[in-house]
């Protein structure tokens, strides 16, 4: 329903955090009813695959708590939190922004410089599955906030910010529409609303309830395909995202396709249409470390592999997640930095795809 009424809680919260100093109390500790959709589960983490001397060359990384080695050596007690639902009443979105009192969550960084108190909609029960990481990154985006769509349909309208998504990615369609389409995802993109109930999700548990959600994406992605195993598939990135340009990747992608039968696609050319036919069936994902493997993720069989080529100041394990969830091996082969980008060589990259194991057949 559209109307017009505004509020004081933008100006509120930037007067506790920039003046007061303080912050902002979590959604999840006042809101009116919470319970449980999935609960916790434990396992080991499996090791990653990778040359002998691979360890010795990371020389900074993200995504991880301390030096990569434990998450590589593999054996850690690992706990993935239960999957919750919280309900909210009298709850607020503005300009990308969760407000219930003086609890907050931003899904993104405010667009307007100036705070924006007016609201254009009221809507009676909705259900947010947008998050910060998902906002920012394409590859959050499918492998999060579109396995917590399903979740966020069934309590209410579900509910996205209304952030530009041409820039999550450079193809030709834009990706993230061409997703959407295919998945039967039809949220409602506002910049303002009041929710007299809201449903927001706490979902990153890498639980079996996200390992089942996210395997029926994949299958309703490749349903009206003939899907075919071939041997792998090497996604191009360019320059796209953040700058972590491999300066032979080129000659990587062409070497693997004439040695070893992979397909090559390239994010900054082909539309959702093309990334999914050539994906679909890899054995193996191959490319720089980065948000566009999701593509070929998010289609891959158990017994899979991800081979990540990883710049050593940039080391990323966070893909680790969902092979190990997903019963798929994940490795990586550092490259060796000239100026500001990276190569890598592609005697080590063979040698790599050499340890992973075969896929056993009936998987």
């Amino acid at each position: 329903m559209l109307a017009i009424m505004w509020s004081a809680l933008p100006l509120a919260d930037i007067v506790r955090r920039r003046i007061l100093k303080a912050e902002a109390r979590s959604l999840f500790e006042v809101a009116d009813r919470q319970w449980e959709i999935a609960p916790k589960q434990e396992t080991t983490t499996p090791p990653a695959y990778c040359l002998p001397n691979q360890l010795d060359r990371i020389v900074d990384w993200i995504f991880s708590q301390g030096h990569p080695r434990q998450v590589v050596a593999g054996g850690t007690h690992a706990v993935h939190a239960a999957t919750r639902a919280f309900l909210l009443k009298d709850a607020y979105l503005i300009d990308g922004v969760i407000y219930k009192g003086n609890a907050t969550a931003y899904l993104h960084h405010r667009i307007k410089r100036v705070p924006q108190l007016d609201v254009e909609h009221v809507i009676d029960r909705g259900s947010v599955y947008s998050t910060f990481p998902g906002n920012r990154y394409f590859g959050q985006w499918l492998m999060d906030d579109c396995v917590t769509y399903p979740l966020a349909a069934a309590e209410g309208t579900p509910v996205s910010t209304a952030q530009p998504i041409a820039r999550h990615s450079p193809g030709r369609e834009g990706h993230t529409p061409g997703y959407e389409q295919r998945l039967g995802m039809r949220p409602s993109r506002l910049a303002s609303a009041y929710f007299r109930e809201l449903v927001i999700f706490d979902d990153v548990g890498q639980n079996e309830s996200k390992r089942a959600r996210w395997g029926a994406l994949g299958q309703k992605l490749v349903a009206p395909l003939d899907v075919k195993p071939h041997p792998g598939v090497f996604i191009i990135r360019g320059g796209t995202g953040e700058r972590r340009v491999l300066k032979n990747e080129l000659e990587i992608a062409e070497h693997l396709r004439a040695k070893r039968g992979f397909r090559v696609v390239d994010v900054r050319e082909a539309d959702v249409a093309t990334l999914i036919q050539t994906c679909a069936g890899a054995q193996t994902v191959v490319g720089v470390e980065g948000s566009h493997l999701i593509h070929g993720i998010v289609l891959l069989p158990e017994g899979g592999s991800v081979l990540t080529l990883q710049p050593p100041k940039r080391f990323c394990p966070i893909l680790k997640d969902l092979t190990d969830r997903d019963r798929q091996n994940f490795g990586f082969v550092l490259g060796t930095p000239e100026g500001d980008d990276l190569v890598v060589d592609v005697t080590e990259v063979e040698r790599t795809l050499d340890l992973f194991p075969a896929i056993r057949s009936g998987q």
